[in-house]
């Protein structure tokens, strides 16, 4: 038997549903249990209203509407965070999804983003062009949700952080009022918009800078595990030298069943290193030498359209996930022996990821004064737990939090928060830093003063 949820009046849903251009659920509807689903198998929440907005308009009166019934308002984008907080028990979701069209101006080289599109929606839109912008590593990911805060991808050293490209957003604020933010236009706005997510407002479309990408190639080796520090390191070494064209990085995870994984070597430990690279793959295999001399037992080597690439690693949607990171200002032998054993320690059977990325290149060159003080750490450590199991998330929550303790001495002590969940407000703030989140509190103060927009890493409205 499903739980109770929140009751919302006949005549009060009857008037939401005459407002709307798009659809509204309620539990019983068809369609409600696949709309309240996401990414994140953990998450089973259900919501009062579902507002499947269409249109900007849509979501001003969901938003009035829900503040009128008194209800929390959850947004829902992508879907794609690891807390879940796109899908809030008895609130009402604010539902993008239908809001997803892209319209590339290569021209201009720019591109207008709806709200409700994903990353999968802007690279077909911008593939036709050989144009791209930093977008995140699998396809699934909401644009919304991951440009606002900050936006990391295979493409940021070359391009810069997706924040970075931002030149305008269109936004509904919890008045229900459309408010247009550039560098120009409620500057100390657009400024929070870099790092600050959605606690401003609804995104209802956003521009971003678009840069020529004629070519992108990859170079993805595996290795058996007894290998894995000395791949690490070789990794390491590469992308500490490496042009600003490469991407990638070195991760630890049972082999996937996948066509090029030969059936000996599903499910048992490998560790693997994947090179990025906006440019004809010629080039990234020669950058690739030192790794192809320790022998891989998997090689894929291939030019590929960059909207390929960005769907090659998807994870699907419905299994168990925990996240978490830590930006680090070194990554020493000391810390790849230490990132390896916890490597080795993944808990088995599931599809755990133990994976580092090298940072630099245009992310640490980029614009210093926006909230975003990880920028500048040359190395980020991403423990990804996901698994099938519910007698599993204990030592899976537990393994993850572990790789964040390992990580501690060279930790810089802020991380970018669209790879962390729910910890703490004392980490929302030391990845801000203390006096960008007195500035983005004021901006909150301006724009949320009652704190609708909660449910997401949230910033407390107080005044300057």
């Amino acid at each position: 038997m499903a739980p109770q949820t929140t009751t919302v009046p006949d005549s009060a849903l009857s008037g939401l549903r005459e407002d709307l251009a798009g659809e509204v659920l309620t539990p019983g509807d068809p369609g409600y249990d696949e709309a309240r689903a996401v990414h994140n198998g953990m998450i089973d929440r259900r919501p009062a209203v579902i507002a499947q907005c269409a249109t900007p308009a849509d979501v001003s009166n969901a938003i009035l509407f829900g503040r009128e019934a008194g209800l929390p308002i959850a947004v829902r984008g992508g879907g794609h965070s690891v807390a879940g907080s796109s899908v809030i028990d008895d609130a009402l979701v604010v539902d993008l999804r239908r809001m997803h069209a892209v319209v590339a101006d290569p021209e201009n080289m720019t591109v207008r983003v709806e709200g409700g599109a994903t990353m999968a929606h802007l690279d077909h839109a911008c593939q036709p062009f050989h144009v791209a912008t930093t977008g995140g590593r699998v396809s699934t990911t909401g644009v919304g949700g991951f440009v606002l805060g900050g936006g990391s991808g295979w493409l940021e050293r070359k391009f810069g952080l997706a924040s970075d490209n931002l030149l305008a957003a269109e936004l509904i604020t919890a008045e229900g009022k459309h408010v247009h933010t550039d560098a120009e236009e409620h500057p100390e706005l657009f400024w929070a918009l870099h790092g600050g997510g959605g606690n401003f407002g609804v995104a209802t479309s956003l521009t971003l800078r678009l840069h020529p990408l004629p070519r992108m190639s990859f170079v993805m080796l595996f290795f058996l595990p007894d290998k894995a520090g000395e791949v690490v390191r070789t990794y390491r070494d590469i992308a500490a030298g490496a042009p600003d064209e490469v991407g990638g990085g070195a991760i630890i995870l049972p082999a996937p069943p996948e066509p090029f994984v030969p059936e000996d070597l599903v499910g048992k430990l490998v560790c693997g290193s994947l090179l990025t690279y906006a440019g004809p793959v010629d080039e990234v295999r020669e950058l690739a030498a030192p790794l192809f001399a320790l022998k891989p037992v998997i090689e894929l080597v291939s030019d590929i359209p960059y909207v390929e690439l960005q769907c090659m690693l998807d994870d699907p949607p419905g299994l168990r996930n925990y996240w978490s990171a830590e930006y680090l200002s070194d990554f020493p032998d000391v810390a790849v022996d230490v990132f390896c054993a916890r490597g080795a320690a993944i808990p088995m059977p599931t599809a755990t990821q133990q994976v580092v990325f090298a940072m630099g290149g245009a992310v640490a060159a980029g614009p210093s004064h926006y909230p975003q003080p990880w920028r500048t750490a040359p190395w980020a450590v991403h423990p990804f737990a996901t698994w099938e199991d519910p007698a599993d998330d204990e030592r899976a929550r537990q393994w993850v939090q572990d790789v964040r303790a390992d990580a501690q001495p060279w930790s810089v002590g802020a991380t970018y928060l669209n790879f962390i969940g729910a910890e703490g407000e004392q980490r929302i703030v030391s990845s801000f830093g203390e006096e960008n989140y007195r500035r983005l509190a004021s901006v909150k103060a301006a724009f949320d003063p009652d704190n609708v927009f909660r449910f997401n890493h949230n910033i407390a409205p107080a005044a300057a």
